[in-house]
């Protein structure tokens, strides 16, 4: 264990931690074929705010070596001399609600072209179960021309990185294992034991462990989306959704969920890699798909339900000044990849109102790239017709909202998270 090398594949939100991580214990080389990335890391800033600077500066070394430390590259010579390979890279779905393996297809094929015999590649990437073999390894054996199960072994430990949790850390997350052969299974297990403080569960097979993650957040997103048609039910019938929700959570078995937008990259896209896999067996998921449409459908009936509530102010509705709180896909934290926010927005713009977006954790050019967006980090002069408050950032809270207000406008809460006195509807 003492001689193991190890190379993450990826250094975002989920290979970045791990790396750092791993960086304790043994030598790690980071690669991303992202230069701007690489570089900002070589200077001990992390810009997910995943990892703090002083804790990825403690680990940084300037060139790769046997010592233990992090050495991030853009080169892929520097990940010859490294025997265990991690691949972290994004499993997002298409316009279509397809997988797309793309990122997983070349970060196999990086890694194929620097492969060795005894040589271990752990896959960490979200994806149907059957993938890693039958889409990955193939390519891997393809590029490296050796033999699987021979030459070289695979692994499987799905991510559990919850952005922006500063509490549930990674070495605090129960960490999932499996690999190609019983005994690569254990070493693979071993890896990641020797840094997760909170233990491992070693899975039979590579299927059982890539099922396991799958359905951690189909399970999620289902259970959201119930509580959200609740809400659309219980707003018919004038019932506060929140109110009944902490009645029923009395009882000691009650799943605490609350409705709002799904977004991110895990509970909005991992359903659909399940449902993807489910089809080719012949199998049509209603309940997953079904929870995939309701929670999709989410941003649209917001923005609606804003619209209505400034009809019964008696607001005009063209040209209205809106105030979005907040792009992002959760509360403190950057990460705007597939936001429901956007959702709320584009209908509100629909509708013909002017819409004004205020993040102060969103990156403004990532926002601009990502959805043509222009969102501001610093609260706007002047006032509103209406606020939409749709994450719970926690600067939100310090908003005098009396001086942002028009006099007959209208501030609705997706959250929740507002006064009483100063909302006038909630989800």
């Amino acid at each position: 264990m003492k001689k193991s090398k190890i190379a993450v594949i990826g250094l975002g939100y989920v290979g970045l931690p791990l790396a750092r991580l791993f960086a304790t214990k043994y030598s790690v080389v980071g690669f991303d074929i992202n230069k701007k990335r690489v570089s900002e890391l070589k200077t001990g800033i992390d810009s997910t705010l995943e990892v703090s600077d002083a804790i990825l500066q403690a680990v940084l070394v300037s060139e790769s070596s046997a010592k233990n430390g992090l050495f991030c590259s853009t080169t892929l010579a520097d990940l010859k001399d490294c025997n265990y390979y991690i691949i972290t890279v994004p499993t997002p779905v298409d316009k279509n609600k397809s997988p797309v393996l793309t990122p997983l297809i070349k970060a196999s094929e990086t890694v194929g072209a620097v492969l060795k015999k005894g040589d271990i590649v752990i896959y960490e990437s979200t994806v149907y179960p059957g993938a890693t073999e039958e889409e990955c390894i193939p390519v891997l054996e393809s590029v490296s021309g050796l033999v699987f199960n021979q030459d070289f072994f695979a692994g499987y430990s799905p991510e559990r990185i919850n952005p922006g949790d500063k509490e549930h850390t990674v070495e605090k997350i129960l960490k999932v294992t499996s690999g190609s052969t019983p005994v690569i299974g254990k070493k693979v297990d071993a890896l990641y034991r020797s840094v997760i403080t909170a233990g491992t569960h070693l899975a039979p097979t590579i299927k059982v462990a890539e099922a396991a993650k799958v359905i951690e957040n189909s399970q999620r997103d289902i259970n959201i989306a119930f509580v959200n048609e609740l809400a659309k039910i219980f707003n018919l019938m004038d019932i506060n959704t929140h109110d009944v929700l902490e009645a029923a959570g009395s009882k000691w078995n009650f799943l605490p969920f609350k409705p709002g937008l799904v977004g991110g990259h895990c509970i909005g896209v991992d359903p659909y890699y399940l449902a993807q896999k489910a089809q080719e067996y012949g199998y049509h998921p209603e309940i997953i798909l079904a929870g995939r449409r309701l929670n999709d459908s989410m941003g649209q009936y917001v923005a609606s339900e804003v619209i209505k509530l400034m009809i019964s102010e008696d607001i005009r509705i063209k040209n209205a000044k809106v105030l979005v709180l907040g792009i992002t896909f959760k509360e403190n934290c950057p990460d705007v990849r597939n936001t429901k926010a956007v959702d709320v927005i584009t209908a509100l713009k629909e509708y013909g109102t002017n819409v004004t977006i205020f993040d102060p954790w969103a990156n403004e050019e990532e926002v601009l790239h990502e959805y043509n967006l222009k969102s501001i980090s610093t609260l706007p002069n002047g006032t509103f017709d209406a606020i939409v408050l749709t994450v719970s950032h926690k600067e939100f809270l310090k908003i005098d909202f009396s001086e942002i207000k028009n006099k007959k406008a209208v501030v609705y809460d997706v959250k929740n998270i507002l006064p009483l006195n100063v909302k006038n509807k909630t989800l």
